[in-house]
């Protein structure tokens, strides 16, 4: 399910919803996606292909599941907790918001 996530993230980019190019990095367990979004693309790199992106989400296949395909919102106990580590949780919010759903 999680390839087919990133497989489908091109199709699913809302155009203009971001205003300037924005970098992601994701660490789900073994697997490692780049995520480059600029206000009319999106484009799906395997690993890490920018030396420093600007936003890094470390967590688990499973966890980044439940947050694309059932709607959780991590908390700040998801955070505390290291169930989910990120440089720049705000960014999160604006790739969740970059594909339709709901931050």
């Amino acid at each position: 399910m999680l390839e087919q996530i990133f497989t489908r993230l091109p199709e699913l980019f809302v155009p203009d919803s971001v205003k300037a190019p924005i970098s992601f990095y994701f660490s789900l367990d073994d697997v490692k996606k780049t995520v480059l979004l600029a206000p009319d693309s999106c484009t799906v790199q395997d690993g890490r292909s920018v030396d420093e992106a600007d936003c890094v989400c470390k967590t688990s296949k499973e966890f980044f599941i439940k947050i694309w395909a059932d709607g959780y919102r991590p908390g700040m106990k998801d955070f505390f907790s290291g169930t989910i580590k990120s440089n720049n949780p705000n960014a999160l919010r604006t790739f969740l918001l970059s594909f339709g759903k709901e931050a």
